[in-house]
């Protein structure tokens, strides 16, 4: 993958500015309370991971700041305005996007159509050209059907597709899930050249050694609740208490 090429995006928060702020919140899935009191904070230009079991809450968190989950409760603050009553439409019109575990590429659509499928919510998008330097695999399937792409296309379209919307806090759930090793070390620089120019990253991955070579920060989420946090520099002391976490 080429080096050279400058992804550009707007950074609206100085870095390290904290740009997105959670507290108290709660989350259910109709009668199921799955939130419990979630607290924490994601600077701007930095890449923060949220590890834990499956089922303790991590993609839940996501939904919530997306503003994606029916009922939801608490307070979460970007760029210092509180969203938790924003609906979704606007929240990503303030530059926050969410690419979910499930990847959600349209079977009937080819990738040019996939790619060019969701709307520009505000300046700053990636232009065609340095999508296809970040992803060149994805300019020489171009005319191929979503359901002819491997996992790993599939994952370059998914993150690909946000963007464009022009997006700078960017929420990716489990990008790594069931790809080969030599695609998670591509989706691992990526992550960093996009960092690297300026995007904020929160990342949901059960996969916390992949995790240690992109983040900054880790939270560890359980039963709903953020029960530690530690910096990457940190990473090596909490590494027997991080195996308890994650069970292994």
């Amino acid at each position: 993958m080429a080096e050279t090429a400058t992804v550009d995006a707007p950074a609206e928060a100085a870095t390290g500015a904290n740009l997105l702020q959670v507290r108290n919140l709660e989350a259910w899935y109709g009668e199921s309370h799955i939130l419990h009191g979630i607290n924490f904070d994601v600077n701007a230009g930095e890449v923060v991971t949220l590890l834990g079991r499956n089922g303790a809450g991590k993609t839940t968190t996501l939904k919530s700041i997306m503003g994606i989950i029916g009922k939801r409760t608490g307070s979460v603050k970007f760029n210092n305005q509180d969203i938790i009553r924003t609906t979704s439409d606007k929240i990503a019109r303030m530059g926050i996007a969410f690419c979910p575990e499930e990847r959600g590429i349209f079977s009937s659509l080819d990738v040019r159509e996939n790619l060019l499928l969701p709307p520009v919510v505000r300046p700053g998008g990636l232009p065609l050209e340095q999508i296809f330097d970040l992803f060149p695999n994805l300019k020489e399937r171009l005319n191929s059907q979503g359901t002819k792409l491997s996992g790993g296309e599939q994952q370059m379209l998914a993150i690909a597709r946000i963007l464009r919307t022009g997006a700078n806090f960017l929420m990716l759930d489990e990008p790594t899930e069931g790809l080969a090793p030599v695609i998670i070390q591509q989706i691992g620089h990526t992550i960093a050249r996009l960092k690297k120019e300026g995007f904020t990253i929160l990342l949901v991955e059960q996969n916390f050694r992949f995790a240690s070579t992109v983040a900054d920060r880790y939270y560890v989420v359980e039963h709903g609740k953020i029960i530690d946090g530690f910096s990457n520099s940190e990473l090596a002391a909490n590494m027997d208490k991080l195996h308890t976490y994650l069970g292994v």
